[in-house]
């Protein structure tokens, strides 16, 4: 099973509050284990002129307000752009299923800074990462379901209501989900 392009949905029982209401965009998964983003996180006392302020980058006045996420615990210092797959950096861009790609590098920030990067986009600080087949025994427990992800979801302006949106997509109501566990 490759959840690579996937949504993992956080279920109402999730234990860690990091990721209570989360979801995650699976950007990478392997045997060797997978990477994802938070999408619905938003860090709203960073903005992303005063980001670029922090690294040195020059911007105008006119520059995007760009939203900026809690893209998980690892690595929180270590910025990542999710954005459609019809922008690319010479220095490395990694493509996600569905039509997204994420760079992790600073010309991506320098574009934006100027008005030449990608259309739609998001800077997410740290990612969710997990070991081998630790995501694997976290699904198997009911801590997540796992849906196709929806670009609408990604990178609409409703950060609120992202976590109920992810669920629509696989015809949920958030109201009827149980925080209790089971099989049957």
């Amino acid at each position: 099973m490759d959840l690579s392009g996937k949504f993992l949905i956080a279920m109402p029982a999730m234990g860690d509050p990091r990721f209570e209401r989360s979801v995650v965009l699976i950007c990478s998964h392997s045997d060797e284990g997978s990477m994802g983003l938070i999408v619905n996180k938003p860090m709203p006392d960073l903005a992303f002129s005063r980001l670029l302020d922090q690294i040195g980058i020059a911007h105008g006045d006119s520059v995007p307000s760009l939203s900026i996420q809690y893209g998980g615990p690892v690595e929180p210092g270590r910025g990542f752009v999710l954005h459609g797959d019809g922008w690319a950096s010479s220095a490395g861009t990694m493509k996600v299923p569905g039509g997204m790609a994420m760079t992790a590098t600073q010309d991506v920030l320098e574009a934006l800074a100027r008005g030449t990067g990608p259309a739609q986009a998001f800077l997410a600080l740290g990612y969710a990462g997990w070991g081998p087949g630790q995501l694997e025994s976290e699904i198997l427990r009911n801590d997540w379901l796992t849906a196709d992800a929806a670009t609408e979801v990604i990178f609409g302006a409703d950060q609120g209501g992202k976590w109920a949106a992810a669920l629509a997509t696989l015809k949920i109501d958030p109201l009827t989900l149980s925080s209790t566990a089971g099989r049957a």
